[in-house]
């Protein structure tokens, strides 16, 4: 009603100014500007009154209400209409943005890292980190998710140079075949003695292309020295960790340690003396003492508490010093020598006894490998607690050959495809390598082949219980 009220006055003023304009041409020539001007003011003039009157009845008749936001903007700063491919992209880019936002909080919950640096073409799961398979390069390719490894360079003065020889001795003749060619590399040099003792912290963990496991870079809380160690699964930066090869600190654990009536683990020789778990100190035996039961209790005590403060992951030190059923690494063959067992990538060994060696006046720890050998070991050897890093490193697949070059290794041809001169299982009509059993190509046996003297008198002394093997070859059977 105000809308048609506004538009009749103002048709109405202006019909009477053309009116008047009309009848009179002279007049018009005159002032017909300023007549128009006049009735379209007093138009105006009419259409805020009417405009006031409106507004003044609908606010007193109508109750006071909650205009909504949209309703205060004006008619000119409404959207454009979208058309329909445009509505379709931003409908599609919001489903992205969701499922992404998804994906993000769920590994990220799960794993403890962020994701917000990852690209739409990388996809994370508990383990592994595969790909879109925008190419075939990357369509099978599987990578152990590592997201607290260092991305940065390693430590320069702990490297060097690697020189590569791709399978030849110092006559040129081939050794090792399949070898050549790949990435250039640096050595990293890890501590595997481990003599320094006192409190080290870790830096860093960093992938190391020399092995399967990854190293960790530590510092030594006094003296500052920095140090790779072959890091166990778990530990992570800004951990400690020590090392009890050179001896133990306080009185009272070296005490406890050293008693036999105290540690029952600890085998004493057959004769009833007691040997010295210094694996600095000379390995000879002394005649036991009694020891009251007070002692007893409070070195017992004190060897509790030590064993709960010196049994954390990385921590290196004497095997009659950890307790049975520790799973161990980096095992040393020698009490003076580094350490050469369980290396590799997620192994790990089972302490399972403490035994004496018949024919022998020092005690021995069992050690179960994951083989499923039990080996005796000097119980004054050492050994790393927890398992090796990177477990999953064996589920890992490269995903095309061109990774393989990268890492060192060339093409294997197979002996069934060469001649008679090259291969014992090459030439004839077809591709069957004949009645005979696998061999090299140096005409050995190359499948399960025992290479040392079965028997007492010829197998490993050191040895409790041997591997299981496959296709009746536990016996010794070629």
């Amino acid at each position: 009603m105000v809308a048609s009220a506004l538009g009749r006055a103002s048709f109405q003023a202006l019909a009477k100014a053309s009116a008047a304009s009309t009848s009179s041409p002279l007049a018009l020539a005159q002032s017909s500007s300023s007549r128009i001007t006049a009735a379209v003011q007093a138009s105006f003039r009419q259409q805020r009154s009417l405009h006031a009157v409106s507004s003044t009845t609908q606010v007193v008749s109508t109750p006071l209400l909650p205009t909504p936001a949209s309703s205060s903007r004006p008619s000119s700063a409404a959207p454009a209409r979208l058309t329909r491919k445009e509505r379709r992209t931003a409908i599609k880019q919001q489903r992205k943005d969701a499922k992404r936002r998804i994906a993000e909080s769920s590994v990220s919950v799960r794993l403890g890292v962020s994701t917000t640096n990852t690209s739409p073409f990388v996809r994370k799961d508990r383990q592994f980190k595969t790909f879109k398979p925008i190419t075939r390069s990357i369509r099978w390719l599987r990578q152990p998710l590592n997201e607290h490894l260092h991305r940065g360079n390693p430590e320069r003065s702990l490297t060097i140079t690697k020189r590569s020889t791709a399978g030849r001795n110092h006559h040129g003749h081939v050794t090792v075949r399949g070898r050549g060619g790949g990435h250039r590399r640096r050595i990293r040099l890890v501590d595997f003695y481990r003599w320094e003792s006192g409190e080290q912290e870790v830096l860093r963990i960093e992938y190391d292309p020399g092995r399967s496991a990854h190293i960790a870079l530590v510092e030594h809380k006094q003296t500052k020295a920095k140090s790779y160690i072959l890091a166990p699964d778990g530990l992570r930066a800004g951990d400690t960790v020590q090392s009890y090869r050179s001896g133990l600190k306080g009185d009272a654990v070296a005490a406890a340690t050293s008693t036999s009536t105290v540690v029952d683990e600890i085998a004493s020789s057959p004769d009833g003396n007691a040997l010295s778990t210094d694996p600095a100190a000379p390995q000879t035996a002394s005649a036991s003492s009694a020891t009251p039961a007070g002692g007893a209790t409070s070195s017992s005590l004190d060897l509790g508490i030590f064993r709960t403060q010196a049994i954390r992951p990385g921590n290196f030190l004497p095997l009659n010093l950890i307790p049975i059923g520790t799973t161990i690494h980096s095992i040393t063959m020698h009490p003076l020598g580094p350490a050469k067992m369980v290396r590799s990538a997620g192994t790990f060994g089972q302490l399972v006894a403490f035994s004496g060696r018949s024919g022998a006046g020092e005690s021995h720890a069992q050690v179960r490998l994951q083989s499923g050998e039990v080996r005796l070991i000097p119980s004054n050897c050492c050994a790393a607690i927890g398992t090796v890093s990177n477990k999953d490193h064996q589920h890992r697949r490269l995903g095309k050959a061109g990774r393989s070059r990268w890492l060192g290794r060339r093409p294997k041809v197979r002996g069934v495809a060469m001649n008679a001169c090259d291969h014992p299982h090459g030439g004839g009509r077809g591709k069957s390598k004949s009645n005979m059993h696998p061999r090299s190509i140096y005409g050995h046996l190359t499948k399960g082949a025992r290479t040392r003297k079965p028997g007492t008198r010829g197998g490993n002394q050191m040895v409790v219980r041997e591997r299981p093997r496959r296709n009746g070859k536990r016996l010794g059977k070629p």
